[in-house]
């Protein structure tokens, strides 16, 4: 049966959640990694799926067939910036075109966007299409292992207040890539995130381990963010900063400083005006 597209609910979230695991899945098999482990809290993905359902819903598509969600593509739009999500077809559904449907969508909810954010899985297809999309190719490493070295948490960085400190966190944005976070972070946060907060210009949100994202005025600033997220982690656990784009050598130093790894990753495509990206750790979720 052929796939129909049609714009996401908050109800297909357990729907589209699968086909990430799927497609993630197929992924790492084709590149002969082991699977990457999923966390048995869904609370991450499925208040994202909410979110952009509600913030962006010219921008999130599903394709259906027989009753079940294929594949998704979710695009946001803040302030003159589009990103794109979240991009997943079901293997099964691979090579049929659905795939270049579903970018299509995503792609015209961003026409007229001054700038465009693209962070890319390693998948060959994925990476061909940005690029014959117009978006320019910027290499970028994970930091991923465990803590052996908890670094100490710098004096300047406290835990963020929110809403109250969403003014600095959408200086900071805009100060990065050109166009706020907003509401975003507090779907973070709402999802576990926790918010650490420099007042000389800069935050960082931490879960578990993991910055989902960071930035900041400077490189001393972003240090300590990124230093005050892994002191959060007790010795030994599991911690990780993805999309370490070239330029970011603070963000390297400090990973390996605490016994981080670099792991080789998919890379970050832009395309218009995106701001300097720098210092910025995005986020796989808001961009």
């Amino acid at each position: 049966m052929a796939a129909r597209l049609r714009p996401m609910t908050a109800d297909d979230g357990p729907g589209v959640l699968a086909v990430m695991r799927a497609a993630f899945t197929d992924l790492d098999r084709r590149h002969n990694r082991p699977p990457q482990p999923w966390a048995d809290d869904d609370a991450g993905p499925l208040v994202r799926m909410r979110h952009l359902a509600a913030t962006d819903p010219e921008g999130v598509w599903v394709a259906e067939a027989a009753g079940r969600v294929v594949g998704c593509a979710q695009a946001i739009l803040r302030e003159g910036i589009w990103g794109l999500s979240l991009f997943v077809v079901d293997p099964a559904h691979q090579g049929t075109g659905l795939g270049r449907q579903l970018m299509e969508r995503a792609l015209a909810y961003g026409a007229g966007a001054r700038g465009g954010l693209i962070l890319s899985s390693p998948d060959e297809r994925a990476m061909a299409f940005y690029a014959r999309a117009g978006f320019d190719l910027r290499p970028a490493v994970d930091l991923k292992g465990t803590v052996a070295r908890p670094p100490a948490p710098p004096a300047a960085v406290r835990e963020g207040r929110w809403p109250d400190d969403r003014p600095l966190v959408d200086g900071a944005s805009r100060a990065v890539r050109t166009a706020a976070h907003g509401g975003d972070v507090g779907a973070l946060i709402a999802a576990g995130g926790r918010l650490l907060v420099d007042d000389r210009g800069g935050f960082a949100v931490v879960r578990s381990g993991e910055v989902r994202l960071l930035a900041a005025a400077g490189e001393e600033v972003a240090s300590d963010l990124l230093r005050a997220a892994l002191a959060t982690v007790a010795p030994g656990g599991p911690a990780a900063a993805d999309f370490v784009a070239a330029g970011h050598d603070w963000a390297v130093a400090a990973g390996l400083e605490a016994g981080l790894e670099l792991r080789v990753a998919g890379p970050i495509f832009t395309r218009g005006d995106v701001g300097p990206m720098r210092p910025y750790l995005p986020s796989g979720s808001y961009l």
